[in-house]
């Protein structure tokens, strides 16, 4: 039942954030992974999904502008974030807005290093 609920959260979180900012395919992969172990039916959307998703995290890194690109936006949602949190004239404004918009941050800042070992990681073996 916890892995239902915490893999339903994962997923439900990764399709929002394929259309705000975030990791969203990242995040439906976790998701789709913690449900494939209660419902194995799943397992066949799990490859597809791996493979998009490790294409685009090779993507974001694929050049030190996007690297940049991406870490500046990470900052921005972070800074945002406090900004909602404090300035109560801002539509929605309060730490429920701006507590989201700093976690969207701080998980696109961690899965763009994720990404960026990952990659570096896979130069190194072929370049042996």
């Amino acid at each position: 039942m916890t892995l239902t609920i915490i893999g339903g959260a994962l997923l439900v979180i990764g399709a929002a954030m394929l259309v705000l900012p975030g990791p969203g395919l990242l995040l439906v992969l976790a998701g789709l992974l913690v449900l494939a172990s209660e419902f194995p039916a799943l397992e066949k959307y799990i490859d597809p999904v791996r493979d998009r998703a490790m294409k685009a995290a090779e993507d974001s890194v694929s050049t030190p502008f996007r690297i940049v690109w991406s870490v500046l936006a990470g900052l921005a949602l972070i800074a945002a974030g406090i900004v909602w949190g404090l300035v109560d004239s801002l539509p929605l404004s309060g730490w429920s807005t701006g507590s989201g918009l700093i976690l969207s941050g701080i998980v696109l800042l961690v899965l763009l290093g994720w990404s960026y070992r990952r990659v570096q990681a896979k130069r190194a073996q072929d370049s042996r």
